[in-house]
């Protein structure tokens, strides 16, 4: 009859090096997440999401799925803390970041008291593509939110408040600076008239349903609360097609669709706000290209993160 060895878990705080926690006892296949959970019945304020324990205090943190008997420790592990600070779960996350542009935006449309000149409280644009303008942000939001209840599927994941608070600046202040341009009574419509117009909406409602296909794609793919990756592959729906070159089309669409509204709208800080989301989404699809090219070995070389045959 084989003898289990335990583990023993000491955990210090990185600066004074003061222990915090004694675990006696760790089973060799608990993972950090089970550690976490018994660092927490010591210290109660301390949840396991907002825990980051690391094995070297400028290394990386620790995952919470990596088992304890596979880490570079002995018998007695020494791990060092940091209190990541109160956190909030990711779908209360996106209703955060996306309520508010959509209430803020509308603010600006009506022209309520306090924001243009007093003649122009509660009056109406004469220009049609300003309530185009205003019916497709207001679609854009909607549809985030519905996604964000509805179809995104979030693993056990959370954010600092400090970032959520830094978020919402960003998306509220981008909503109301263009919100503040396209709503304004000087505003001036399109070069091009309807047909810029037109051509425009057409691209968007493109973009926008095929962002939408490929969150439903994406959906498909993990199982409620599962950490697990596989590879996205088309569908028979031909907006997932674009996964024959990308791995990230969903970027790709949102790009495309506020691109779509830039040239719809004419208006700088939209392009602005355009171009600060392409350099993030980038960022992303960068990231995540790169964790299917090497979690995968069979991965489509062809793909390319955000852009289709260039970036």
């Amino acid at each position: 009859m084989s003898r289990v060895s335990f583990f023993e878990v000491e955990i210090l705080d990185p600066k004074s090096k003061r222990q915090l926690c004694f675990l006696d006892k760790v089973e060799p296949h608990a993972t950090i997440g089970d550690i976490k959970n018994l660092f927490h019945k010591s210290y109660p304020q301390w949840y396991p999401a907002r825990q980051s324990l690391w094995i070297d205090p400028k290394g990386k943190p620790l995952k919470d799925d990596e088992i304890l008997q596979n880490l570079p420790v002995g018998t007695t592990a020494t791990m060092y803390f940091k209190d990541l600070g109160p956190q909030l779960g990711w779908t209360m996350v996106f209703l955060a970041e996306y309520v508010g542009p959509l209430f803020i935006y509308l603010l600006f449309y009506f022209r309520v008291p306090y924001i243009y000149r007093h003649k122009y409280v509660f009056t109406s644009s004469p220009h049609p593509v300003v309530t185009l303008a205003c019916v497709c942000h207001s679609f854009h939001y909607s549809k985030r939110l519905i996604e964000t209840i509805f179809v995104h599927r979030f693993s056990h994941g959370t954010m600092p408040l400090r970032t959520i608070a830094r978020n919402c600046v960003y998306y509220w202040g981008f909503a109301a600076w263009l919100a503040y341009y396209i709503n304004h009574p000087l505003y001036t419509p399109p070069s091009y008239g309807d047909i810029q117009v037109n051509y425009a909406l057409a691209m968007f409602v493109v973009c926008e349903v095929g962002n939408f296909s490929i969150h439903l794609a994406l959906n498909s793919l993990k199982s409620e609360g599962s950490r697990s990756r596989m590879i996205p592959y088309p569908t028979k729906n031909p907006f997932t097609w674009l996964f024959f070159f990308v791995s990230c089309p969903n970027y790709t669409y949102e790009v495309g669709a506020w691109l779509s509204f830039t040239v719809m709208t004419q208006c700088v800080p939209v392009a602005l706000f355009t171009f600060v989301g392409f350099i993030q989404m980038t960022i992303w699809a960068k990231g995540k290209h790169s964790t299917y090219s090497r979690e995968f070995k069979d991965y489509p070389h062809f793909r390319m993160p955000i852009i289709p045959f260039f970036l």
